[in-house]
């Protein structure tokens, strides 16, 4: 049995999940529009531990979200997983955000997922993955026109997901092209890739792990 603390700071939303193994037995989360991550991050953790009956001595490991994603959310998860990880001597957990958002689409049809975060004016993360969640095509931070993923649009379905679609939705006309608005990175999907990577010791160095930026330090 092992108990894993999942922190996802990346976007607005503030989301900390307790997982036995790979199941979520707790979740907090604020979907503010401003990032409240500074004031409501210790809280959520202590109230997820502490409503399992749990004290943070009985967690295994602790998983965050790697990024992409703002500068200054991600360097808050991260610099509050180091410090638990350090303080009760456990391994810390990286997952990448775009996987995790892509996990929150579940398609039987054959089809490409692009998870996408904003990025600022027409810019986007974004990545590819199939319906079974297999990447196919790297991360990258990349600007929006309206042929954008043409090659994925013209084989099959093509589902969007996070808060880059509302400016893609606004330029692409493609018929296979599906948005799914309003979606955030969650720590509610990060269980079991993080579970998978525990049995499998895949482990960051505490002291030299940072987020995976992407691009140059862009404030919010």
């Amino acid at each position: 049995m092992a108990y894993i603390l999942c922190i996802e700071t990346s976007t607005t939303n503030c989301s900390v999940a307790l997982a036995n193994d790979k199941e979520i037995i707790g979740l907090k989360e604020d979907y503010d529009s401003t990032y409240s991550h500074a004031e409501r991050l210790h809280i959520f953790i202590d109230k997820v531990i502490k409503e399992a009956g749990l004290t943070p001595k009985d967690l295994s490991a602790v998983s965050v979200s790697k990024g992409p994603g703002s500068y200054t959310g991600l360097r808050i998860g991260v610099s509050a997983a180091k410090g638990l990880c350090y303080a009760l001597d456990i391994p810390l957990i990286a997952v990448p955000t775009l996987y995790s958002l892509a996990l929150q689409i579940v398609q039987e049809k054959d089809s490409y997922i692009v998870p996408m975060l904003d990025a600022r004016r027409m810019e986007v993360y974004s990545a590819v993955f199939t319906n079974t969640y297999e990447k196919i095509r790297e991360t990258k931070a990349e600007i929006l026109t309206d042929i954008s993923f043409k090659t994925y649009l013209q084989e099959k379905e093509v589902c969007f997901i996070g808060n880059g679609v509302e400016k893609f939705s606004a330029i692409c006309t493609n018929a296979n092209a599906k948005f799914i608005p309003n979606k955030l990175p969650s720590a509610n999907e990060m269980a079991k890739l993080s579970y998978y990577k525990f049995l499998k010791k895949d482990f960051e160095n505490v002291s030299y792990f940072d987020p995976y930026y992407l691009k140059d330090f862009v404030t919010g």
